[in-house]
């Protein structure tokens, strides 16, 4: 698996819209391991990476989102 800049992929992890956010909650609700919310119930994204065999399981959760604020990111080593 190649990321966009071209380099090796070492896995993937969340990362939310801030303004595209509207609180639901669906995130840390559905994954919790991955999510908790602010003091005023936003989500934030805990620091957490996963092997790219996941990826099902985490863009289920991202498209539960109702603002579409749930993005899936590769990460790299380099």
């Amino acid at each position: 698996m190649t990321s966009l800049s071209g380099k090796e992929a070492t896995g993937l992890r969340f990362r939310i819209d801030t303004d595209l956010c509207a609180g639901h909650g669906r995130c840390y609700a559905l994954g919790p391991e991955y999510f908790e919310s602010d003091d005023i119930g936003y989500a934030k994204v805990l620091d957490r990476v996963e092997p790219a065999d996941r990826r099902d399981s985490m863009e289920d959760i991202a498209m539960a989102c109702p603002e579409g604020a749930i993005l899936i990111e590769e990460t790299s080593g380099n």
